[in-house]
């Protein structure tokens, strides 16, 4: 019977000290066992992993994406082991979370500290940002999306819908007019949010249909962070998402214009992740936890 998880961790030891005698020292083995371990490894693989050299190994790319994944393996693996010795109470090791910059602040950081007290073995490994990150790539095990989700193996949740509302600051309006029309926009200074750097376009209601009107300002930003303090700040029109503008729009410091525009400018927000049935323990319970909690700070629109 061979023993692929001790072969993983031979292979993970190499690659990390860079060499066989080194690995061989740590492990306590023969140097070459464990050259033989390796090619035992590659000859099953049909692949070589490593470039052998007189001064140094390097990994292929098939070796990259072997060392890569039998990390992700080892992991679930010790997590299973520590699950069934300790029991679920126990549950620990790393969450790696990405939301954008806006619904993180607002809805996700407030839960955080309440889920890390209950389970004091977590952590959280957050980042905001509202570019798109790729799951596998990154290394991320939870994000939370806001928009159509392409077809792929991420598995998702639904958290809710976030409807956008164009809206800016009495001060700005008192300097520059109230729009009354989306032809309007033309004579507004529109704030851009700059995704992947396209050109910003609103999708607004014009006759029954729904039409992309390309929009121009002054500011362009990669956050709707950003777009939203510099709407308060008075410097033109923004289109954010109505969870974004609540407590502006509460407090009078922003104002919704030209609502009936936007009244289908409706998205989907999900939690997605990677796993299904092989979730791990630390993932599962983070999700059990945040998932209603943010469908109820969702569904109070």
């Amino acid at each position: 019977m061979d023993n692929r998880v001790g072969e993983m961790q031979v292979f993970l030891r190499v690659v990390e000290t860079g060499s066989f005698s080194e690995a061989a020292r740590l492990l306590r083995m023969n140097p070459s066992t464990i050259s033989k371990l390796i090619s035992r490894i590659e000859a099953r693989l049909g692949v070589r992993l490593l470039e052998r050299s007189s001064r140094r190994l390097s990994l292929t790319t098939e070796g990259q994406i072997y060392y890569e994944r039998s990390q992700g393996l080892l992991r679930d693996f010790e997590e299973v082991e520590r699950e069934l010795s300790q029991g679920s109470a126990s549950t620990g090791g790393t969450v790696r979370v990405n939301a954008s910059v806006a619904l993180g602040t607002l809805a996700l950081e407030p839960l955080l500290p309440e889920f890390l007290s209950a389970y004091p073995n977590i952590v959280i490994d957050l980042s905001l940002s509202d570019e798109l990150v790729d799951l596998y790539l990154d290394r991320t095990d939870v994000a939370f999306r806001i928009g159509t989700l392409p077809n792929s193996s991420m598995m998702a949740r639904k958290l809710g819908t976030a409807r956008r509302k164009i809206v800016a600051a009495p001060a700005y309006l008192e300097r520059c007019g109230m729009p009354l029309t989306i032809d309007d926009l033309i004579d507004h200074n529109c704030i851009g949010f700059n995704f992947r750097r396209a050109a910003p376009v609103w999708p607004l209601k014009e006759s029954g249909r729904i039409v992309d009107r390309a929009v121009y300002g002054s500011l362009l930003a990669n956050n709707g962070e950003t777009v939203r303090r510099m709407a308060v700040a008075g410097l033109g029109l923004a289109r954010i998402g109505d969870y974004h503008a609540r407590n502006d729009l509460a407090s009078g410091a922003l104002v919704e214009v030209l609502a009936e525009a936007v009244e289908n400018d409706i998205e989907e927000v999900h939690a997605v992740f990677l796993g299904g049935a092989r979730l791990p323990q630390r993932v599962r319970v983070f999700l059990d936890f945040v998932v209603p909690r943010l469908q109820a700070y969702l569904a109070a629109q």
